[in-house]
């Protein structure tokens, strides 16, 4: 389906799903770019900061199309930039803290598995353009979800101290993972149009991968089966309204301003 035969309704319901698929993206990068300077070893510091640009790259392809579809002199920058915190739909777990290395690289891991097979599925939509995005991205997706295994088995099968580390994050980041391929009415929708990804066929691959580097990492899943959820609804924790103000301070302090 391209831009040009969607109808009016359609086209509001896939602009909140592009915004959706941007804001994960966006947010992730900007809390990964928190680490520019101070990653454990300069090689590691160099590779981070690289998955940070690359997802901002993949933020800007899916902003640039929103305000395609939404036309009224919009821009890419106006998503990032310009709308509060209840407007962004990013999942919580990419809002997160960085914490310490350990947790930074198990929230990658969960995430980036199923952004893998998210944007996996996604090259499958009838929408030529997310398609298009989806196959672009996936390339880099593949690394990060290879970069972040590794380091979770490293790290949870190394010493007594880093696996305790590991574990903790694990711990503290599992309720946030439910959310990821849980759909609501929007996923639905847009997964019923061919347009968007079911989440109900991605889970089992999901939990398959994760549970499989989880095992090799030497790490338990936590009993609970609780699960925090909001983010896809603008309902977010405080992390969030702290990034944005570092990363909307200059627009907002010096609105519209070009260099």
């Amino acid at each position: 389906m391209s831009q040009h035969t969607i109808t009016v309704d359609t086209k509001t319901v896939q602009l909140d799903y592009i915004l959706r698929m941007a804001d994960n993206a966006m947010i992730l990068g900007q809390r990964l770019s928190e680490w520019c300077g101070h990653g454990p070893i300069l090689e590691q510091d160099i590779a981070i900061t690289n998955i940070a640009l690359d997802l901002i790259g993949q933020a800007r392809n899916l902003y640039q199309y929103a305000a395609e579809l939404e036309g009224n002199g919009k821009t890419e920058d106006d998503y990032p930039f310009l709308r509060d915190v209840t407007d962004f739909k990013n999942v919580l777990l990419v809002e997160q803290p960085n914490g310490n290395w350990g947790q930074t690289l198990m929230r990658q891991f969960l995430y980036d598995t199923f952004n893998y097979y998210f944007y996996s599925a996604m090259q499958n939509s009838t929408d030529e353009r997310l398609a298009a995005i989806a196959e672009k991205s996936l390339k880099e997706i593949k690394y990060h979800m290879r970069y972040s295994s590794e380091w979770v088995v490293r790290l949870g099968d190394g010493t007594e101290e880093s696996h305790q580390k590991m574990q903790d994050a694990l711990s503290d980041l599992w309720m946030y993972t439910g959310e990821l391929t849980k759909p609501d009415k929007l996923d639905e929708q847009m997964a019923s149009s061919g347009i968007g990804v079911d989440l109900k066929s991605i889970q089992a691959q999901w939990q398959k991968k994760v549970d499989e580097v989880l095992e090799r990492a030497t790490l338990k899943k936590p009993e609970s089966n609780w699960m925090q959820s909001g983010g896809k609804q603008g309902k977010h924790g405080e992390h969030l309204g702290y990034m944005l103000a570092d990363m909307q301070f200059m627009q907002r302090t010096y609105p519209n301003m070009e260099w």
